[in-house]
Protein backbone atom coordinates (compact mmCIF):
# COMPACT_ATOMS: atom_id res chain seq x y z
CA UNK A 1 0.00 0.00 0.00
CA UNK A 2 0.83 3.39 -0.76
CA UNK A 3 1.81 6.07 1.83
CA UNK A 4 2.51 9.58 1.62
CA UNK A 5 4.99 9.72 4.23
CA UNK A 6 5.07 13.16 5.55
CA UNK A 7 6.37 13.08 8.94
CA UNK A 8 9.53 10.67 7.74
CA UNK A 9 9.89 13.27 4.40
CA UNK A 10 9.77 16.93 7.19
CA UNK A 11 11.40 15.12 9.04
CA UNK A 12 14.50 13.72 7.23
CA UNK A 13 17.23 16.28 7.42
CA UNK A 14 19.83 15.61 10.12
CA UNK A 15 20.31 11.93 10.72
CA UNK A 16 23.21 10.11 9.66
CA UNK A 17 22.63 6.67 9.46
CA UNK A 18 21.23 6.56 6.25
CA UNK A 19 23.12 4.02 3.68
CA UNK A 20 23.37 6.91 0.86
CA UNK A 21 26.58 8.67 1.03
CA UNK A 22 27.20 12.17 -1.12
CA UNK A 23 30.66 13.53 -1.44
CA UNK A 24 31.04 17.05 -3.37
CA UNK A 25 32.37 15.97 -6.80
CA UNK A 26 35.75 16.93 -7.76
CA UNK A 27 36.43 16.02 -11.92
CA UNK A 28 38.72 12.73 -11.55
CA UNK A 29 37.32 11.35 -8.56
CA UNK A 30 34.15 9.13 -9.48
CA UNK A 31 32.79 7.36 -6.12
CA UNK A 32 30.58 3.96 -7.10
CA UNK A 33 27.26 5.21 -7.70
CA UNK A 34 26.05 8.22 -9.52
CA UNK A 35 27.70 11.39 -10.38
CA UNK A 36 25.09 13.91 -11.10
CA UNK A 37 25.06 18.01 -11.99
CA UNK A 38 21.92 20.49 -10.28
CA UNK A 39 20.35 22.45 -13.22
CA UNK A 40 21.25 25.74 -13.92
CA UNK A 41 18.43 28.57 -15.92
CA UNK A 42 18.69 30.18 -19.04
CA UNK A 43 16.52 32.20 -20.71
CA UNK A 44 16.22 32.02 -24.38
CA UNK A 45 14.62 35.17 -26.01
CA UNK A 46 12.79 34.58 -29.58
CA UNK A 47 12.43 37.35 -31.34
CA UNK A 48 10.80 37.46 -34.37
CA UNK A 49 11.43 40.24 -36.92
CA UNK A 50 9.33 40.94 -40.38
CA UNK A 51 11.18 42.05 -43.52
CA UNK A 52 8.71 44.65 -45.65
CA UNK A 53 10.14 44.29 -49.63
CA UNK A 54 8.12 47.31 -51.85
CA UNK A 55 9.34 46.60 -55.33
CA UNK A 56 7.95 49.47 -57.48
CA UNK A 57 5.43 48.76 -60.96
CA UNK A 58 6.76 49.23 -64.08
CA UNK A 59 4.00 52.36 -64.69
CA UNK A 60 4.41 53.88 -61.46
CA UNK A 61 4.86 56.82 -62.64
CA UNK A 62 1.59 56.77 -64.03
CA UNK A 63 -0.58 55.46 -61.20
CA UNK A 64 -2.24 58.77 -60.37
CA UNK A 65 -2.68 59.94 -64.28
CA UNK A 66 -4.51 56.79 -65.22
CA UNK A 67 -6.12 55.31 -61.53
CA UNK A 68 -5.98 57.89 -59.49
CA UNK A 69 -3.57 56.13 -57.09
CA UNK A 70 -2.03 58.99 -55.23
CA UNK A 71 1.45 58.67 -53.18
CA UNK A 72 2.79 55.85 -55.36
CA UNK A 73 6.25 55.19 -54.04
CA UNK A 74 8.46 54.59 -56.98
CA UNK A 75 11.90 53.67 -55.29
CA UNK A 76 12.77 49.94 -53.63
CA UNK A 77 12.65 50.11 -50.44
CA UNK A 78 13.34 47.83 -47.54
CA UNK A 79 12.04 48.06 -44.23
CA UNK A 80 12.01 45.64 -40.57
CA UNK A 81 10.03 45.86 -37.64
CA UNK A 82 9.71 43.42 -34.70
CA UNK A 83 6.48 41.11 -34.66
CA UNK A 84 6.84 39.34 -31.43
CA UNK A 85 8.74 38.02 -28.60
CA UNK A 86 8.72 34.83 -27.00
CA UNK A 87 10.77 33.51 -23.68
CA UNK A 88 11.68 30.14 -22.99
CA UNK A 89 13.18 28.83 -20.15
CA UNK A 90 15.57 25.93 -20.27
CA UNK A 91 17.80 23.98 -17.90
CA UNK A 92 21.33 22.94 -18.04
CA UNK A 93 24.19 21.27 -16.26
CA UNK A 94 25.96 23.69 -13.63
CA UNK A 95 29.45 22.38 -13.38
CA UNK A 96 29.53 24.24 -9.93
CA UNK A 97 27.05 22.09 -8.51
CA UNK A 98 28.27 18.61 -9.57
CA UNK A 99 27.79 15.17 -6.97
CA UNK A 100 28.72 11.78 -6.22
CA UNK A 101 25.92 9.74 -4.72
CA UNK A 102 27.53 6.50 -3.48
CA UNK A 103 25.25 3.62 -2.68
CA UNK A 104 25.39 0.34 -0.60
CA UNK A 105 23.45 -2.51 -0.21
CA UNK A 106 20.77 -1.03 2.21
CA UNK A 107 19.98 2.17 -0.04
CA UNK A 108 16.79 2.36 -1.93
CA UNK A 109 17.87 4.83 -3.91
CA UNK A 110 19.16 2.64 -6.95
CA UNK A 111 17.20 3.83 -9.74
CA UNK A 112 18.72 7.12 -10.59
CA UNK A 113 17.71 8.69 -14.28
CA UNK A 114 20.30 11.86 -15.37
CA UNK A 115 19.92 13.67 -18.75
CA UNK A 116 22.41 13.50 -21.16
CA UNK A 117 24.21 16.66 -19.58
CA UNK A 118 24.35 14.40 -16.04
CA UNK A 119 21.74 16.44 -14.22
CA UNK A 120 19.89 15.04 -11.98
CA UNK A 121 16.21 14.07 -13.13
CA UNK A 122 14.98 11.51 -10.94
CA UNK A 123 15.12 8.90 -8.35
CA UNK A 124 13.16 5.77 -8.66
CA UNK A 125 10.63 7.60 -10.92
CA UNK A 126 9.82 9.11 -14.52
CA UNK A 127 11.63 12.41 -15.63
CA UNK A 128 9.74 14.77 -16.18
CA UNK A 129 9.22 15.44 -19.39
CA UNK A 130 10.04 19.33 -21.10
CA UNK A 131 7.40 21.09 -22.63
CA UNK A 132 9.12 21.42 -26.12
CA UNK A 133 8.26 25.31 -27.48
CA UNK A 134 6.74 24.86 -31.27
CA UNK A 135 9.52 25.28 -33.43
CA UNK A 136 9.41 28.35 -36.07
CA UNK A 137 8.74 27.67 -39.37
CA UNK A 138 8.88 30.52 -42.06
CA UNK A 139 5.66 30.92 -43.61
CA UNK A 140 6.05 29.31 -47.41
CA UNK A 141 6.92 31.89 -50.37
CA UNK A 142 4.41 32.07 -52.69
CA UNK A 143 5.43 31.78 -56.49
CA UNK A 144 3.71 35.46 -57.48
CA UNK A 145 2.23 35.49 -61.39
CA UNK A 146 4.45 38.02 -63.25
CA UNK A 147 2.02 41.13 -64.06
CA UNK A 148 2.99 40.78 -67.69
CA UNK A 149 1.68 37.47 -68.21
CA UNK A 150 -1.51 39.24 -67.77
CA UNK A 151 -1.31 41.79 -70.35
CA UNK A 152 -2.95 41.75 -73.46
CA UNK A 153 -1.26 41.57 -77.40
CA UNK A 154 -2.43 45.06 -77.77
CA UNK A 155 -0.68 46.36 -74.47
CA UNK A 156 2.76 44.38 -75.22
CA UNK A 157 3.57 45.64 -78.89
CA UNK A 158 2.38 49.66 -77.78
CA UNK A 159 5.08 51.67 -79.12
CA UNK A 160 6.19 53.43 -75.49
CA UNK A 161 5.94 53.10 -71.90
CA UNK A 162 3.09 55.78 -71.57
CA UNK A 163 1.07 53.88 -74.09
CA UNK A 164 1.37 50.23 -72.42
CA UNK A 165 0.23 52.20 -69.07
CA UNK A 166 -2.70 53.60 -70.82
CA UNK A 167 -3.63 50.25 -72.51
CA UNK A 168 -3.87 48.90 -69.09
CA UNK A 169 -5.50 50.96 -67.46
CA UNK A 170 -8.15 50.55 -69.79
CA UNK A 171 -7.69 46.56 -69.46
CA UNK A 172 -8.23 47.27 -65.67
CA UNK A 173 -11.36 49.43 -66.40
CA UNK A 174 -13.06 46.60 -68.57
CA UNK A 175 -12.47 43.46 -65.90
CA UNK A 176 -13.75 45.90 -63.46
CA UNK A 177 -17.30 46.60 -64.88
CA UNK A 178 -16.82 42.82 -65.91
CA UNK A 179 -16.61 41.56 -62.46
CA UNK A 180 -19.72 44.54 -61.02
CA UNK A 181 -21.85 43.28 -64.19
CA UNK A 182 -21.43 39.60 -63.30
CA UNK A 183 -21.93 40.35 -59.17
CA UNK A 184 -25.44 42.26 -60.40
CA UNK A 185 -26.45 39.14 -62.96
CA UNK A 186 -26.21 41.60 -65.98
CA UNK A 187 -23.24 40.01 -68.00
CA UNK A 188 -24.24 39.17 -71.46
CA UNK A 189 -22.70 35.75 -70.57
CA UNK A 190 -24.24 34.44 -67.06
CA UNK A 191 -22.36 31.02 -65.74
CA UNK A 192 -24.63 28.43 -65.48
CA UNK A 193 -24.16 28.20 -61.23
CA UNK A 194 -22.66 29.74 -58.48
CA UNK A 195 -19.68 27.27 -58.57
CA UNK A 196 -19.26 28.74 -62.10
CA UNK A 197 -19.45 32.26 -61.00
CA UNK A 198 -17.37 31.98 -58.17
CA UNK A 199 -14.50 30.69 -60.51
CA UNK A 200 -15.30 33.40 -62.68
CA UNK A 201 -15.05 36.13 -59.87
CA UNK A 202 -11.72 35.14 -59.02
CA UNK A 203 -10.31 34.84 -62.34
CA UNK A 204 -11.08 38.41 -63.27
CA UNK A 205 -10.02 39.38 -59.48
CA UNK A 206 -6.27 38.08 -60.06
CA UNK A 207 -6.22 39.93 -63.12
CA UNK A 208 -7.29 43.10 -61.58
CA UNK A 209 -4.82 42.51 -58.92
CA UNK A 210 -1.77 41.55 -61.08
CA UNK A 211 -2.43 44.11 -63.67
CA UNK A 212 -2.93 46.90 -61.17
CA UNK A 213 0.49 45.65 -59.62
CA UNK A 214 2.38 47.46 -62.58
CA UNK A 215 1.35 50.98 -61.04
CA UNK A 216 1.31 50.48 -57.38
CA UNK A 217 4.07 47.58 -56.87
CA UNK A 218 4.29 44.41 -55.27
CA UNK A 219 5.07 44.14 -51.29
CA UNK A 220 6.37 40.70 -50.08
CA UNK A 221 6.71 40.10 -46.69
CA UNK A 222 9.19 37.81 -45.10
CA UNK A 223 9.40 36.62 -41.44
CA UNK A 224 12.86 35.37 -39.32
CA UNK A 225 13.59 34.23 -36.06
CA UNK A 226 16.39 35.50 -34.04
CA UNK A 227 17.57 33.54 -30.84
CA UNK A 228 18.96 35.26 -27.84
CA UNK A 229 20.24 33.29 -24.96
CA UNK A 230 21.09 34.78 -21.50
CA UNK A 231 22.30 33.58 -18.67
CA UNK A 232 22.36 35.62 -16.05
CA UNK A 233 22.69 35.21 -11.77
CA UNK A 234 22.63 38.95 -10.49
CA UNK A 235 19.99 41.55 -10.94
CA UNK A 236 20.73 43.79 -13.54
CA UNK A 237 18.84 47.05 -15.49
CA UNK A 238 18.64 48.46 -19.35
CA UNK A 239 21.59 46.13 -20.81
CA UNK A 240 21.23 46.02 -24.74
CA UNK A 241 19.22 43.27 -25.70
CA UNK A 242 19.62 43.80 -28.87
CA UNK A 243 19.48 46.82 -31.91
CA UNK A 244 17.22 46.90 -34.90
CA UNK A 245 17.45 48.92 -38.06
CA UNK A 246 14.09 49.76 -39.92
CA UNK A 247 16.24 49.87 -42.47
CA UNK A 248 18.94 46.75 -41.80
CA UNK A 249 17.13 44.45 -39.44
CA UNK A 250 19.33 43.07 -36.26
CA UNK A 251 22.60 44.89 -36.13
CA UNK A 252 25.37 44.66 -33.72
CA UNK A 253 25.26 46.12 -30.54
CA UNK A 254 27.70 49.21 -31.11
CA UNK A 255 26.04 50.06 -34.34
CA UNK A 256 24.42 53.12 -34.22
CA UNK A 257 21.95 52.59 -37.07
CA UNK A 258 19.80 50.29 -34.93
CA UNK A 259 17.15 51.56 -32.36
CA UNK A 260 17.95 49.70 -29.13
CA UNK A 261 15.76 46.91 -27.36
CA UNK A 262 16.77 46.76 -23.46
CA UNK A 263 16.37 43.93 -20.86
CA UNK A 264 15.88 44.64 -17.48
CA UNK A 265 16.67 41.05 -14.64
CA UNK A 266 15.29 41.50 -11.24
CA UNK A 267 15.23 39.37 -8.58
CA UNK A 268 12.05 39.19 -6.46
CA UNK A 269 13.41 37.58 -3.41
CA UNK A 270 10.43 35.23 -2.84
CA UNK A 271 13.20 32.90 -0.61
CA UNK A 272 13.31 33.51 2.82
CA UNK A 273 17.11 33.98 4.17
CA UNK A 274 19.17 30.92 4.29
CA UNK A 275 19.85 30.37 8.30
CA UNK A 276 23.37 29.89 8.54
CA UNK A 277 25.33 26.57 9.31
CA UNK A 278 26.45 26.88 13.13
CA UNK A 279 30.31 25.59 12.78
CA UNK A 280 29.90 22.76 15.48
CA UNK A 281 27.23 21.31 13.27
CA UNK A 282 28.15 17.81 12.38
CA UNK A 283 28.30 18.01 8.15
CA UNK A 284 26.14 14.81 7.07
CA UNK A 285 27.66 13.27 4.18
CA UNK A 286 24.56 11.06 3.21
CA UNK A 287 21.24 12.04 0.83
CA UNK A 288 21.13 14.13 -2.32
CA UNK A 289 20.94 17.47 -2.83
CA UNK A 290 18.57 19.46 -5.26
CA UNK A 291 17.52 23.01 -5.82
CA UNK A 292 15.45 25.79 -4.05
CA UNK A 293 14.87 28.22 -7.30
CA UNK A 294 14.00 31.75 -6.74
CA UNK A 295 11.80 34.18 -9.00
CA UNK A 296 13.03 36.53 -11.27
CA UNK A 297 11.04 39.25 -13.43
CA UNK A 298 12.32 39.87 -16.94
CA UNK A 299 11.29 42.94 -18.67
CA UNK A 300 11.89 44.21 -22.19
CA UNK A 301 12.22 47.74 -23.54
CA UNK A 302 11.84 49.09 -26.64
CA UNK A 303 13.67 52.29 -25.99
CA UNK A 304 11.53 53.22 -22.57
CA UNK A 305 8.55 51.43 -23.88
CA UNK A 306 7.71 48.15 -22.38
CA UNK A 307 6.90 45.81 -24.83
CA UNK A 308 7.02 42.44 -22.72
CA UNK A 309 7.22 41.74 -19.20
CA UNK A 310 7.29 37.94 -17.30
CA UNK A 311 8.37 35.91 -14.27
CA UNK A 312 9.70 32.88 -13.86
CA UNK A 313 11.78 30.59 -12.13
CA UNK A 314 15.78 30.43 -11.80
CA UNK A 315 17.90 27.84 -10.31
CA UNK A 316 20.83 30.28 -9.99
CA UNK A 317 18.52 33.12 -7.73
CA UNK A 318 18.09 30.52 -5.44
CA UNK A 319 19.51 27.98 -2.97
CA UNK A 320 20.28 24.35 -2.57
CA UNK A 321 18.59 22.26 -0.05
CA UNK A 322 19.88 18.54 0.86
CA UNK A 323 17.36 15.93 1.92
CA UNK A 324 18.77 12.94 3.99
CA UNK A 325 19.88 9.72 2.98
CA UNK A 326 17.23 8.42 5.66
CA UNK A 327 14.28 9.31 2.80
CA UNK A 328 16.17 6.22 0.83
CA UNK A 329 16.44 3.42 3.17
CA UNK A 330 14.94 0.31 2.28
CA UNK A 331 12.61 0.49 4.99
CA UNK A 332 10.90 3.14 2.72
CA UNK A 333 10.86 3.33 -1.63
CA UNK A 334 10.87 6.97 -1.91
CA UNK A 335 10.17 8.61 -5.30
CA UNK A 336 12.06 11.62 -6.28
CA UNK A 337 11.00 13.87 -9.26
CA UNK A 338 12.87 17.11 -10.40
CA UNK A 339 12.07 19.89 -12.34
CA UNK A 340 14.55 19.55 -15.21
CA UNK A 341 14.74 23.30 -15.66
CA UNK A 342 15.18 24.65 -12.32
CA UNK A 343 15.98 21.67 -10.57
CA UNK A 344 13.08 22.00 -7.55
CA UNK A 345 11.08 19.30 -6.23
CA UNK A 346 8.22 18.30 -8.49
CA UNK A 347 7.09 15.08 -6.66
CA UNK A 348 8.00 13.81 -3.39
CA UNK A 349 6.58 10.45 -1.89
CA UNK A 350 6.99 7.23 -0.21
CA UNK A 351 6.15 3.62 -0.40
CA UNK A 352 5.82 1.15 2.34
CA UNK A 353 7.21 -1.95 0.95
CA UNK A 354 5.09 -5.17 0.29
Amino acid sequence: MKNLLTAILLAATGTINAQTETIQYRPGITPEGAVYFLPKTAIRIAVQVEKTTYTPGDFCQYAQKYLRINDVQQKPSESYKVTKIDVITEGFADKTKGFAVKFDAKTSATNVVLSDEGVLLAINADAQEVDKPNEFTPAPKLKQKSPRDFMSSEVLSASSTAKMAELTALDIYEIRESRNLLTRGQADFMPKDGAQLRLMLENLETQDKALTQLFTGIITKDTTEHNLTIIQEKDFSKQILFKLSQKLGIVDSDDLAGAPYYIDIKDLNILPAKEPVPANKKVEKNGVFVNVPGKIRMSIYKGNELTYTCETMAAQYGHTEFLSGDLFNKRYTTHLTLNPVTGAIMKLDAEMPK
